[in-house]
């Protein structure tokens, strides 16, 4: 079995755009490079078609998605208990337990697949109960399972086979009243009396034990190949062989098969520990992502449960970043917006810089460390650029971003505004989109004083395809609204060629606040904003003004 890595998670917005994809794959490089440590990218949400373009077009891969941050079953130390399997006897199950300090054994087939439970109160109360003398026979023991419980050693018979029926039972008595009582199949425990042993044989005993040791000789061990009778020695006495011999029943006899309470590895533990309060059970069988037996955990192992360790980037508030992220712990955030709502439970590396995009931050981080740039990592951070300040339109863009862009444009073997072109014209096919795919392009929230609102942006380079969209989002923005539990939603439809930004509108108050924060007259019909195309720097500052007014 694999252990399991803990990565560190180096994780975007949860409607991940171009700068939050490629910040977190060129961060998780450097962390890598820097550290040696296993720093991973992942993202929080579907991704869209302008990032699947610059991640193809540089050949790097979709970083694998995760959608909740808590704690799971595999941050905690699983006990990795080997399976045993089902026909191993009481005995060895009972050493097994002891030797380990265990509790519990699972009992697990050549699949790997969990059998079934058997823990230290059933072999105790196997030795309790009162069996009849057929119970060798019930419980199909295995002749192997005999000789390793009573030491024994096999003089004649296969240790392989299984007894299926006839009962067991100790021949105290003379050889005329054994005739009375033995039958076909039995398994007679005795001495080193001759007579003994030739009656049993002949009565069709299947198996006799000889205790204390005894010489068996010659004539018994060819009459019993011969009627194909089973010859076990051990050193023990009759009465030990006695008490002994039913700790060689296999365990599969006895252990629990239904109705077991098991947990995968990637199930959150905010949803097992009520489960697992329920139960009386003192350990639970983990299987892993192949639904095979991994390993045994108690409610003693969520007292050592490792919090997620997360580095944000491209965010910095709760509304914004992936669900459970309470639960994490966040060892750094590398941001580019306003500071928000995210809260830690100790102090964490904040880099937080006024420029256009993370990717830039990125990048300085690069040089500073000293760290060569590689090709690829270059294009996705020069891509994220270019998409995030709509190639230096914006008013976020800085002279700093211009610069890395150009310079990692170089390294990356592409044109900035000949490349730019594509990657818009990759993720502006809008017309053949459905309404939500185009909602979740880019949609963040954000919560200013007691008002949760949402703020979602699509850019295009044509006012046609903006146009043609216009219609199916007005409907939907009703819908948004109801999902999300926010007073206002807000969807800028941004023209980049033209630097222009109509805003879409739902919500009780939402048009009376665009209107007063954008200077507007009261008779105005369509929200159409000149020179605007920054939802950071333009939008969300203006609304917040209008709402503290």
């Amino acid at each position: 079995m694999k252990d399991i890595s803990y990565a560190i998670n180096v994780i975007g917005h949860i409607n991940p755009d171009t700068d939050s994809l490629c910040s977190a794959i060129a961060y998780a490089h450097l962390k890598r490079e820097i550290t040696g440590q296993n720093y991973v990218a992942r993202r929080a949400g579907q991704i869209n078609a302008e990032s699947k373009f610059v991640l193809d077009y540089f050949q790097a891969e979709i970083p694998d998605y995760v959608g909740d941050i808590r704690t799971q079953v595999m941050d905690i130390d699983v006990n990795r208990v080997n399976g045993v399997d089902a026909e191993i006897s009481l005995k060895k199950a009972w050493k097994i337990m002891q030797e380990g300090m265990l509790q519990t054994l699972p009992v697990v087939g050549e699949d790997g697949n969990l059998q079934g439970l058997i823990t230290i109160e059933d072999i105790a109360k196997s030795y309790m109960d009162v069996y009849d003398s057929t119970i060798i026979a019930k419980a199909k023991t295995p002749f192997r399972n005999l000789i390793e419980t009573l030491e024994g050693e096999l003089l004649h018979g296969n240790p392989e086979e299984k007894i299926q029926s006839g009962k067991c039972l100790i021949a105290a008595a003379n050889p005329d009243l054994m005739e009375s009582y033995i039958e076909k199949d039995d398994i007679v425990i005795l001495g080193n009396r001759y007579e003994s042993q030739l009656c049993a044989i002949e009565m069709g005993a299947k198996c006799i034990v000889v205790c204390d040791g005894a010489m068996v000789s010659y004539t018994i061990s060819r009459l019993a190949e011969n009627h194909g009778c089973f010859i076990i020695k051990t050193p023990y006495d009759t009465y030990t062989a006695s008490r002994l011999i039913n700790q060689s029943i296999p365990i599969g006899f006895f252990m629990k098969r239904e109705h077991l309470v098991t947990f995968g590895l990637g199930e959150f533990l905010d949803d097992i520990r009520e489960t697992m309060t329920k139960k009386r059970y003192r350990d639970f069988p983990i299987l892993d992502w192949n639904g095979k037996y991994f390993g045994m955990i108690s409610r003693r192992s969520l007292l050592g449960a490792r919090k997620k360790k997360v580095i944000l980037v491209d965010h910095n508030e709760l509304a914004q970043a992936v669900d459970g992220i309470e639960e994490a712990q966040i060892l750094e955030i590398i941001d580019h917006h306003r500071i928000g709502s995210i809260e830690t439970m100790g102090p964490v590396y904040f880099r937080n810089q006024p420029l256009g995009c993370t990717a830039t931050i990125i990048y300085q981080m690069y040089q500073e460390c000293n760290v060569e740039v590689p090709q690829k990592i270059a294009g996705l951070l020069c891509s994220a650029i270019l998409s995030d300040t709509l190639i230096f339109r914006s008013p976020t863009c800085t002279q700093i971003d211009k610069t890395a862009a150009e310079e990692l444009a170089q390294i990356a073997g592409i044109v900035p505004e000949e490349f730019a072109a594509k990657m818009f014209q990759a993720g502006s096919n809008l017309s053949v989109k459905s309404p939500e795919e185009i909602f979740y392009q880019d949609f963040k929230k954000f919560v200013l004083g007691d008002v949760t609102l949402g703020v979602g942006q699509i850019n295009s380079m044509t006012e046609e395809e903006l146009e043609s969209i216009k219609d199916k989002m007005i409907p939907y923005l009703q819908k948004a609204l109801t999902d999300h539990e926010v007073e206002m939603i807000y969807f800028m439809l941004t023209n980049i060629m033209e630097e222009s930004t109509e805003i879409l509108y739902a919500g009780n108050g939402a048009r009376e606040l665009a209107l007063k924060a954008f200077s507007l007259p009261a008779d105005t019909k369509q929200i159409i904003l000149e020179h605007t195309v920054s939802r950071k720097k333009q939008v969300i500052p203006a609304i917040m003004i209008a709402l503290q007014e």
